[in-house]
């Protein structure tokens, strides 16, 4: 019997041996970039790839996903290997699409190539029959919350729930038989290494806010007229004041968009939409800002007798990882790149859906270097793919092959010892009552 070490080698020399094949994958999504619950091409450049390999999977769910797997030698738990199939929206991006202004700006391209990496050297057979278990290979939609009118329109038509790709496929069922999970994302930032260890994350709520006024010509008699774009930029104000009751500790981030001020510079402003997320490092946090938002919106309102309609979207929960997960990863993370270049971050302000796999089940999300630039920014490109795809492709292969070589040993104590912080329907039961649409009318 090999021994872990042995496995893991052999899946290194695959993913080396299959360098072009796997860079190139990446750099090919990289140049046909598609936002949230759109990535028709790069869901069919994937399933395309995994039947060639001769993959079982099955796609279109939650619209794009696709989803194979690979199936140990003998029987265990299942540990989920996502990677993200969306694009941002960066029109000055050097990759962005003419037509679309969609861009990979955040590296999502760099995980689809370590995800299919994994695969080449997961799936050898001297490798795949040492291990318990099965692994799922889940290429997920939207993760980047945007275009939040356009995916409200998918879920008005019923194609879908949630507005993010992994809750939809959480609801979906596709996790219900899944018992770990992780993926890596690129970083930017050189203090935090080679590769990184992370910790928890802000979750989010989603708003989408329309002030409702009444027309008139604007020069010529604005008395008659009720300004809606003065109501939102008085609520913006509004939101502003609350700022200082916001504690350090919450790492509460508000952070309002107007995307439509108004038809036309001679007519009084009667329709003004705003989009909005409200992050925080708990569910508490959120929730308490959530309500101080609403309010400052509805003073907004009132201030000029305008009508606002606030919609309230379930976002993404915060991130809390398991550590006994992540010390399997470090400890890779050593080997491939030296302790020296392994970096820690315990919280980061951002968001990611992949806070809400792990509040129903152990999971991790570490990170890679190899990307420069400014997250989401027009700059933020990946420089070393080398570091970015295959150094990441290895370290996810290396610590699955910790927890599920030797009958899933490890896997299973993760497992045992894990009580999730909500089940599937309580998990599907809080994020429901999280939509709300209300309407105040200060008329």
């Amino acid at each position: 019997m090999p021994s872990k070490e042995e496995l893991k080698q052999q899946v290194f020399q695959e993913i080396d041996r299959r360098t072009s094949e796997i860079i190139g994958l990446a750099k090919t999504i990289l140049a046909n970039p598609e936002p949230g619950f759109r990535e028709f091409k790069t869901a069919r450049l994937v399933a395309d790839k995994f039947a060639e390999l001769g993959i079982p999977f099955r796609s279109g769910l939650a619209i794009t996903g696709v989803r194979g797997e690979l199936v140990g030698g003998s029987p265990g738990p299942t540990i989920a290997l996502l990677g993200e199939l969306d694009s941002l929206i960066v029109k000055e991006h050097p990759h962005a699409d003419a037509a679309t202004g969609a861009a990979h700006a955040c590296g999502h391209h760099c995980q689809i190539g370590m995800l299919v990496g994994v695969a080449l050297g997961l799936m050898q057979p001297s490798v795949l029959s040492e291990l318990s278990g099965r692994i799922a290979l889940v290429a997920v939609p939207a993760e980047e919350y945007i275009e939040i009118e356009y995916r409200d329109s998918l879920r008005r038509e019923g194609k879908l729930e949630f507005l993010g790709g992994k809750p939809e496929m959480i609801r979906l069922g596709e996790f219900d038989e899944v018992d770990l999970s992780m993926m890596v994302h690129t970083t930017s930032n050189e203090n935090e290494g080679k590769l990184c260890i992370s910790g928890t994350n802000n979750g989010t709520l989603a708003k989408q806010i329309q002030f409702v006024g009444k027309g008139s010509h604007a020069g010529g008699a604005p008395h008659l007229g009720i300004n809606a774009l003065n109501a939102a930029t008085l609520a913006l104000s509004a939101i502003h004041y609350n700022r200082e009751t916001f504690k350090d500790d919450d790492t509460v981030r508000v952070h309002p968009i107007i995307t439509r001020g108004g038809e036309a510079v001679s007519a009084v402003p009667a329709d003004v939409r705003m989009e909005t997320f409200v992050r925080g490092k708990t569910v508490d946090a959120i929730m308490d800002a959530n309500g101080k938002v609403d309010r400052a919106l509805r003073a907004g309102a009132m201030a000029v007798g305008a009508k606002v309609v606030i919609h309230t979207h379930p976002g993404y929960l915060p991130l809390a990882q398991n550590e006994t997960m992540n010390e399997v990863f470090r400890s890779n993370a050593n080997s491939l790149v030296g302790e020296e270049n392994v970096g820690r971050v315990t919280h980061r302000t951002g968001s990611t859906d992949m806070g809400d796999i792990s509040q129903v089940m152990p999971a991790i999300h570490p990170y890679v270097g190899g990307a420069t630039g400014l997250g989401h920014g027009a700059n933020y490109v990946i420089r070393d793919y080398n570091l970015a795809v295959l150094t990441a492709a290895k370290s996810i292969a290396a610590t699955v092959v910790d927890l599920l070589a030797d009958g899933a040993e490890v896997g299973g104590k993760i497992i045992a010892g894990y009580r999730p912080a909500m089940t599937r329907n309580e998990y599907l039961h809080f994020m429901r009552g999280l939509e709300k649409e209300e309407t105040f009318d200060a008329e």
